[in-house]
């Protein structure tokens, strides 16, 4: 007599088998999503400092921009890196350079998951993105090579 179809038995091992490599797989694809998000992050970074260049040039100061400033040079520059906020991964601010003035050196500043975007976004390797206006780029995260 000819079965057909799988026997129980059969169908746990495929299931066991499915459980195994979606386990292998997962964490692959989260780093994945992250370093997509954070080189996201850093052509975003990059832009606004062309943009902040070219305000510079035309008016010799730059500018500071955050998700709460309301001025009207200001509202030029996206806050977020993304193509919407509540869709993007890091928050972005202009502010001056540590001990310098606006007109002088700006730094733009990507902070991943705040409440302005997307809050369950964490980079637990780079963190937080600096690019500033003397070209110095950091990162506050453990990990090395942040920038590429």
């Amino acid at each position: 007599m000819k079965r057909a179809g799988f026997s129980l038995i059969e169908l746990l091992v495929a299931l066991v088998i499915l459980a195994v490599l979606a386990a292998q797989a997962m964490p692959v694809y989260q780093q994945h999503i992250v370093r997509t998000r954070r080189s996201e992050a850093q052509s975003a970074l990059l832009r606004l400092m062309m943009q902040q260049e070219r305000f510079h040039t035309q008016n010799n100061t730059y500018v500071a921009f955050s998700a709460t400033n309301t001025a009207s040079e200001a509202r030029h520059f996206s806050w977020w890196s993304g193509a919407h906020p509540q869709r993007s991964a890091y928050e972005i601010e202009g502010k001056a350079c540590a001990g310098e003035l606006i007109a002088e050196c700006v730094q733009i500043v990507a902070t991943p998951g705040t409440a302005q975007v997307d809050a369950q976004y964490h980079d637990r390797d780079c963190g937080v993105l600096t690019l500033t206006s003397t070209g110095l780029r950091l990162a506050s995260g453990p990990a090395s090579g942040c920038w590429p």
